[in-house]
């Protein structure tokens, strides 16, 4: 008969410290993996929203985002946005140039789609539209969730891309047409993948889906 061994005190506590210690380690790969275990869910039923043609729902990786576009402020841009937005085109629209804890930007309808996605020319892509003239507000002060159109270097060269930011920049309060404020969600869009050292996103993150909330 085989003679059982008895563990040593030490020989326990060394077992039962490996296995704290692989518990910790899958929990912690669990927690790094899945960046959006701490976001919080949106009830919209528990929302009263006044202008219900003014609220949009983006939902992202992380969750749902929403909006309230402005139009009296910028009329045409909100319009241009309005219109894209029933006709699904800003869904699987990549946000290619994401500045961590800085701000987000996407709705490139040519390049920008996730699922055909050109890394060389994504940003430079046309609604085939045409552009908007820029609606410069002097009022209006660029807040953290403010939404706002995209242009070139030149004034006058809006078209479908927006941009979100995710801190106060006052330094963009005349140089970019307002569309609107992010009023729940923001934490959300701080969970989207980052360029890292470069602006530019490679295998970016993508709105799943942007439509009204009627």
């Amino acid at each position: 008969m085989i003679k059982k061994i008895k563990a040593s005190k030490s020989e326990k506590i060394l077992l039962f410290f490996l296995v704290s210690l692989a518990i910790f380690s899958f929990s912690f790969f669990f927690l790094i993996k899945n960046k959006c275990l701490f976001i919080d869910s949106i009830n919209l039923e528990k929302e009263n929203f006044e202008k219900r043609e003014n609220i949009v729902l983006m939902e992202v990786e992380c969750g749902l985002v929403v909006i309230e576009l402005y139009p009296k402020i910028s009329p045409q841009a909100v319009e241009r946005f309005k219109f894209l937005v029933n006709k699904g085109l800003y869904d699987n629209s990549a946000f290619y140039k994401v500045i961590e804890d800085t701000l987000v930007q996407t709705g490139d309808l040519e390049y920008g789609n996730i699922n055909n996605i050109n890394y060389f020319k994504v940003g430079s892509g046309s609604s085939g539209l045409g552009n908007l003239k820029s609606e410069i507000d002097e009022n209006f002060n660029f807040t953290e969730g403010s939404v706002a159109m995209a242009r070139g270097d030149n004034f006058n060269s809006e078209d479908s891309e927006f941009f979100i930011i995710l801190k106060d920049i006052p330094i963009y309060k005349g140089e970019y047409t307002p569309l609107g404020k992010v009023i729940l969600g923001l934490d959300s869009l701080k969970k989207i993948k980052t360029g890292n050292k470069s602006n530019y996103v490679l295998r970016p993150d993508f709105i799943k889906s942007l439509k009204f909330i009627d």
